[in-house]
């Protein structure tokens, strides 16, 4: 594999996937095509494979968190239902049966090498709150220095199609940030990352140092099983946010888990090419749901993008949309370029008469409380 592999160089210095043999913390995703079929429900063998190389692992002293997709496929066969739900509803219905089976299979596989599993669902509110993001860090770190394996998926049950993650691969590269994981796993039924259809005799690619690597390249979506949400493009766009905020990431087949771990010459390894960011800011870059659009004078754009200062009212000339205060909004400059992403102070009804004015005349002449920014600097990031 590795001599028909298209290698792109890292910098000096960047950590190859050989980390993983010695990392202290890895988040380890797989994927509904990879445990489960429609017609028979949970892949027992393949959950006892992957139950047995992440124990070796835990056992070994690395620190394993486990997000795990498939509780809407493995509630299919149990319901009746021949293929993957539409409707919101019947999609909870059948995550709430098949969370159960799920982690019953895996309290038994990973039990038999003396290993604790516990089960913790998320929301994506548990990301948007600081107050939730914390207490569900201490809960996972707590987890951890137990010597439990965390089972972590998206609460499907009760989440909306407003407020929810759209795959687990971005769930992962969130759980990843948020518990200081040394790197992330991402695991499929797809060995690597290939230039082109590995049918028509394309070539892995064994190293993305940047999103330059990826120019060109076409990427794959959700696979022929139809159980999964995702494919290879959100797990390339997982493991593209996770380098990018300093989390190293690969991204392989669950045939491959034990090797990876081992740090062998797998997959498709991600180098990390940006500094950690606060998690509430990952998810603002990736995952909001955004309900405006403020546009922005030529003076406003140079100051929250290149000066990395408040958006202030003075430097705002058209609002769009409907939404509240706490709501997430982009900022545009007057071509419609997309210059970033924030959280708003005010409403779409308060902010007309707010625009082009300092805020030391709105805190004159309509009170204390207008006198804030728009978007403060600690609620903004750059697109």
């Amino acid at each position: 594999m590795t001599s028909n592999a298209v290698v792109v160089p890292g910098a000096a210095g960047v950590p190859s996937r050989t980390l993983l043999s010695g990392a202290r913390r890895i988040v380890v995703k797989v994927g509904s095509s990879s445990l489960t079929s429609i017609k028979g429900g949970i892949a027992e063998e393949a959950l006892s494979d992957l139950a047995d190389a992440l124990a070796h692992k835990r056992n070994a002293g690395t620190e394993i968190i486990l997000v795990s997709s498939g509780a809407i496929a493995a509630g299919l066969a149990p319901l009746g239902l021949e293929k993957r739900p539409r409707d919101l509803a019947t999609q909870q219905a059948a995550a709430s049966v098949g969370q159960g089976l799920l982690m019953a299979r895996y309290t038994h596989a990973f039990g038999a090498h003396g290993v604790t599993v516990s089960q913790v669902l998320l929301t994506a509110d548990d990301f948007m709150r600081r107050s939730q993001h914390t207490n569900a860090f201490r809960a996972l770190d707590r987890l951890l220095n137990l010597g439990v394996v965390p089972v972590v998926n998206e609460n499907d049950t009760v989440a909306t199609h407003e407020i929810r993650f759209g795959d687990n691969d971005r769930l992962a590269a969130l759980v990843a940030h948020l518990v200081r994981a040394d790197a992330l796993v991402l695991l499929s039924d797809v060995d690597s990352l290939y230039d082109g259809p590995p049918s028509h005799g394309a070539k892995r690619i064994a190293h993305v140092s940047g999103p330059h690597d990826l120019e060109g390249i076409s990427i794959g979506s959700t696979g022929k099983a139809g159980v999964g949400t995702g494919g290879m493009v959100t797990k390339v766009e997982a493991a593209s946010i996770a380098a990018g905020s300093g989390i190293s990431a690969l991204v392989t087949s669950t045939a491959n888990a034990a090797a990876a771990l081992a740090g062998e010459d797998v997959g498709t390894w991600f180098s990390v090419n940006g500094a950690r960011k606060p998690i509430r800011l990952l998810w603002l870059a990736h995952l909001a749901s955004v309900q405006g659009t403020l546009v922005l004078d030529d003076g406003a754009v140079r100051a929250v993008r290149d000066r990395h200062t408040s958006l202030l009212p003075a430097g705002i000339t058209a609002v769009h949309g409907d939404f509240e205060a706490g709501d997430a909004v982009e900022m545009v400059g007057t071509d419609g370029t997309v210059i970033a992403r924030g959280l708003v102070n005010y409403g779409a009804d308060e902010l007309p008469q707010m625009l082009g004015r300092s805020t030391r005349e709105l805190g004159k002449t309509l009170g204390r409380g207008y006198d804030r920014e728009v978007v403060h600097v600690d609620d903004l990031v750059l697109v």
